[in-house]
Formats: C-alpha cells, sequence, structure tokens
C-alpha cells in the first residue's frame, strides 16, 4: 500500500466532528451547500481525495486502502479523536472501508448514492465505462456521465452548475480520473458491511441508474443499525441538485446519532 498524501482540506463550524467524502471527479466544494446548514451544528471537515482539486497523490497509486489511510492521516492531523464519517458515491464506499479498519473512531457513518452487491452484469458494464475512458479520455465520456448525476429539469434550470460540474471532471488529470473511477467500479463493501456496527443512514435518488434503491435496499438491509431513504425524483447528484432534501435527512440522521453516542 502507497504511503498517505497530503490532503487539502476546509473546516467550517463548531461542535462534533463530521468527516465530508466526496466522489470521482469531484472536489470538497460539492459539500458546500450541506456544510452551510450542518456548520451550526458541527464542525464539518470536506477534502479533496488524492490527486483531486488541492490534493498531492496525482502520481500515486490509486486504491480504497490508500483512500481509507489518507483519511486517517487527516483524522490524525487534525486531533480529532472520533467523527461522523459521511461520503457520497466513492466516498460512500471509502467511510465503511475506514469503519472497517478503524471502528473506534466512528460515530456513524452515512451512505448517500453509493453501491454495493452489484451483480455480474452491473460489474461487466462499469468495466466497459473504464474501457471507453482508456479509450476516449474523460472528454468522451462527460456527457454520459452529466446524464447520470442530473435529472432533465435541472439540466434545462441550471444549466450554470452543470457547466461547473462537467469543469471538475475535464479539468482533472486523466490518469486520475481513471484511476479513481477503477476504484469506484471494483470496490465491493457487501461482504463485510454486516461487520459494521455504528449507526448507519443510506441515502439515493430513486432515479440512480447506478447506485439505485435496490442496491442501497440490500445495502441498508445488510448494515446492523442502518435506516433507508430514497429521495423521490433524483438521479446521482443529489448534494449538487437537492442539497435541502440531503441535508433535512442527513442533520436529523447527525443530531440523533450523537445523542446516541454521548
Amino acid at each position: 500500500m502507497a504511503l498517505p498524501i497530503r490532503s487539502e482540506y476546509s473546516i467550517a463550524g463548531n461542535g462534533p466532528a463530521v468527516f465530508l467524502t466526496h466522489g470521482v471527479g469531484a472536489r470538497r466544494q460539492v459539500w458546500d451547500a450541506i456544510v452551510e446548514k450542518l456548520a451550526p451544528h458541527f464542525r464539518c471537515i470536506t477534502y479533496d481525495l488524492r490527486g483531486h482539486g488541492g490534493s498531492a497523490g496525482a502520481d500515486q497509486p490509486f486504491g480504497i486502502e490508500e483512500f481509507v489511510a489518507d483519511l486517517e492521516a487527516l483524522r490524525m492531523q487534525l486531533g480529532i479523536e472520533h467523527a461522523h464519517f459521511v461520503g457520497h458515491s466513492l466516498g460512500g464506499m471509502i467511510v465503511p472501508a475506514y469503519a472497517r479498519a478503524h471502528p473506534e473512531r466512528v460515530e456513524s457513518l452515512g451512505l448517500i448514492s453509493t453501491a454495493a452487491f452489484r451483480n455480474a452484469e452491473a460489474r461487466a458494464s462499469l468495466a466497459g465505462f473504464v474501457r471507453k475512458i482508456d479509450a476516449e479520455g474523460t472528454a468522451g465520456v462527460v456527457d454520459t456521465l452529466l446524464d447520470r448525476w442530473f435529472t432533465d429539469q435541472f439540466r434545462r434550470d441550471r444549466p450554470d452548475v452543470v457547466e461547473a460540474r462537467k469543469k471538475y471532471v475535464l479539468n482533472l488529470d486523466p490518469r486520475v480520473y481513471r484511476e479513481t473511477y477503477n476504484v469506484f467500479a471494483t470496490t465491493e463493501t457487501g461482504p463485510w458491511l454486516s461487520g459494521i456496527d455504528a449507526p448507519t443512514l443510506v441515502m439515493t435518488g430513486e432515479l440512480d441508474p447506478g447506485c439505485g434503491p435496490a442496491l442501497n435496499e440490500k445495502m441498508a438491509a445488510a448494515l446492523p443499525h442502518s435506516e433507508l431513504v430514497i429521495l423521490p425524483a433524483l438521479k446521482h447528484s443529489i448534494l449538487v441538485e437537492a442539497p435541502g432534501s440531503v441535508i433535512e435527512v442527513l442533520l436529523r440522521f447527525l443530531l440523533a446519532s450523537e445523542r446516541s453516542y454521548q
């Protein structure tokens, strides 16, 4: 396993700590609307994954173990003994893997728009998408991604937001995008989710094509202490398209988990 890298991070608010981990091709700013509402109650730590945004490591190995080690290194750097951990998409695979490696540090988990228990057909489709990235680069796949992420109505109403998210992908080192997406495509948390003891929120959009309700129902059933929430009529990028709906559920869950932990 590669050594942890220096992560670029931001902190907002005071109170119990919450680490917020983004997905493939994003950066910590995708959490801004969520942090705005969380910060009066929690100390929110957002950070860029290795090779993304301001973080180092673009030329280093990418794997779920490396992402977990980077998160643990950041926790140690900040001197936080225990926290809530919330992840979107790939981040929703990183944070349960972190909880598996460091259960004593975890108060609760939030798994947002992520996947487990994929079948052979889904795994083959993801492998094909990685090959498409190899052949065409991020420019060749970004429009497909936008269609998976945002509803048609949001793309019509907020082209500025969609274009900004598109630029995140196109401005990223193509190797970083490919390697990070491959981690998302090949990581399978399902076999060990039942061993995660922390209270866990499982949330996704009703229309998410790759991380949809069927997979999230299986995740929630496997986790010993879970709550499942399906947000209607939304696709993958619920943090960006519907932050109000996300924060309504997430804040309630975190406050209840904090009271239980105390």
